[in-house]
């Protein structure tokens, strides 16, 4: 009787495991054949495709911001940073400096490669990482260490790096400065205030 049984369930196991290859190599096939014809019909659309491609590239350069934009939001939170800093409001420093690097980097991805004056080559992504590794990783360091005097002095540093962009961009007119004022009046910088007033 075990036996029977044994030989019984050894059947149904072979004959459902003979099934299951079989239906395994019919789906793949008729995967495969579908997925042939859709490559096919692809292939076959393919000039109407790139034309509305290339009509959306433009919709989409059209729309673009450009790099002088993306620049003002650079300007924007870095002054933001200099006065959240000056308020030893730590938490809203470090927001600042994230938020200043993030643009940054928009920045560079907006417009990697600008030419000198001369028609040269300038690769903007290098320069910004020489930024960040030395005065803007300081400038972060001082954050969250919560030492003012380094944070003004890594500050400093940070623009001369900043200056140092955009002399070799070919725009030395651009000068940044030590904020007289921040960049927003509707954020209270202070550590310490509650809401609502």
């Amino acid at each position: 009787m075990k036996n029977h049984s044994a030989n019984r369930c050894g059947g149904v196991l072979l004959w459902g495991s003979l099934f299951g290859l079989f239906l395994c190599i019919v789906l793949s096939e008729t995967w495969s054949d579908r997925h042939v014809a859709d490559a096919k019909q692809n292939d076959s659309h393919q000039g109407v495709d790139l034309a509305a491609l290339q009509h959306d590239v433009n919709v989409l350069k059209d729309k673009a911001t450009d790099q002088s934009h993306v620049m003002s939001d650079v300007a924007y939170h870095f002054t933001n940073l200099w006065f959240a800093a000056k308020a030893q409001n730590w938490p809203l420093a470090e927001f600042y400096w994230k938020e200043t690097r993030s643009h940054m980097h928009w920045a560079v991805r907006v417009i990697p490669v600008r030419k000198d004056s001369a028609g040269r080559e300038i690769k903007l992504e290098d320069i910004l990482q020489s930024i960040e590794q030395t005065p803007y990783t300081q400038l972060g360091k001082t954050i969250k260490e919560k030492k003012i005097e380094g944070f003004e002095k890594a500050y400093r540093f940070t623009l001369v790096g900043c200056y140092s962009c955009h002399k070799a961009s070919g725009k030395p007119y651009l000068r940044p400065q030590i904020p007289e004022r921040p960049a927003t009046t509707i954020i209270n910088f202070d550590p310490n205030a509650t809401w609502p007033e």
